[in-house]
């Protein structure tokens, strides 16, 4: 397994299987749990177990689109607000990342989530339903928790933006399901686990292309879609920075003006897949099985491959073999022990 990760392959053997399938959501339990006690800790935040976690987490960028998840959080606020005896599944939404120190309008998102997630997590009224987390201080040692707790991976980036991408990798190998973009290393992801075990949203690269080409015009948008224009006028109007109404016109003005990466033209697109995610999580025995197979098909994109085919293909050179001894998990650094502290 170790120098073969076309080995998972052979879990789909037991994708059928009932107890396999309930000890596979049984880890999935533990680590999310893991990860609720860090940000109880840290954040002073219970969350549900029992919530999806909707998780994104990565370098935070405009054309990554955090703020489209943000809004779609809004959306959900409004939704709860507007009808509180709505049956609406219960989602738990994990921001991480961190901003270049010269990036304002990445700055101004992280702001807008913690803003954002201020209002939600203190409303009586989406109580037990709607959480949303910052994950300070994102590092690759905090990755180690929130990677395997995911139940979501929001890779969701506006397609032909995103050279490649390895944190969705990272997500699917570890048993989250995918909602994207044809974008990036998205689309061999798809390819892989089968696009019934993958949720698909969103235009095309070419399609961005040839709306860009037509005159894009968000504004059109913002105004045929009363939730989307709830959204925005919120942002606008300070409802999230009551001390600062202004705050965040830089993000309204940038999104009804020019839109760049095309969350406007996406967001119902996106609001819609997400319902397809809910219904699908309401069952938790199809949805193991869709985590199973989504782990199973990952060998692809394992490193030792890619290596192994560069030696092959355009070095030509021989491998050569390691003895890798009798090293404990902790020795051979595979094992973590603890959850790590914010500094």
């Amino acid at each position: 397994m170790i120098k073969d990760l076309d080995e998972l392959r052979k879990l789909e053997a037991f994708v059928d299987d009932p107890q396999f399938r309930a000890r596979w959501r049984q880890i999935k339990q533990e680590n999310k749990t893991t990860l609720a006690t860090y940000i109880q800790r840290n954040n002073n935040l219970e969350v549900d177990v029992n919530s999806l976690f909707d998780v994104q987490i990565k370098r935070i960028h405009e054309y990554k689109r955090q703020l489209l998840c943000a809004m779609h959080v809004i959306t959900l606020y409004n939704r709860l607000k507007a009808n509180p005896s709505m049956d609406m599944l219960p989602r738990t939404f994990i921001f991480g990342g961190k901003a270049a120190p010269g990036y304002f309008m990445a700055k101004m998102v992280v702001k807008l989530i913690n803003s954002v997630a201020e209002v939600v997590d203190h409303d009586p009224d989406v109580a037990g339903r709607l959480k949303v987390v910052f994950l300070a201080n994102y590092s690759v040692s905090l990755g180690q928790f929130a990677y395997p707790a995911a139940d979501l991976s929001e890779q969701i980036s506006t397609a032909g933006k995103e050279a490649s991408g390895t944190g969705n990798m990272k997500f699917s190998l570890n048993g989250a399901l995918t909602i994207g973009t044809l974008d990036g290393a998205n689309v061999e992801i798809r390819e892989e686990v089968g696009p019934e075990n993958f949720f698909l949203f969103g235009l095309t690269a070419q399609e961005v292309m040839d709306l860009k080409a037509r005159g894009y015009k968000p504004t059109e948008y913002y105004q045929s879609n009363p939730e989307l224009k709830l959204v925005i006028d919120q942002m606008a109007s300070g409802f999230f920075s009551p001390k600062e109404p202004g705050l965040f016109m830089s993000i309204v003005d940038s999104l009804l003006h020019s839109d760049e990466y095309m969350l406007l033209a996406d967001y119902q697109s996106y609001v819609d897949c997400q319902e397809r995610v809910s219904e699908a999580f309401r069952d938790q025995d199809n949805w193991t099985r869709m985590s199973i197979l989504n782990v199973a098909r990952m060998g692809k994109f394992s490193s030792d491959r890619t290596i192994a085919e560069y030696c092959r293909d355009i070095w030509d050179v021989e491998p050569m073999p390691i003895d890798l001894g009798t090293y404990s998990q902790e020795e051979a650094g595979l094992k973590v022990t603890s959850i790590p502290e914010t500094t």
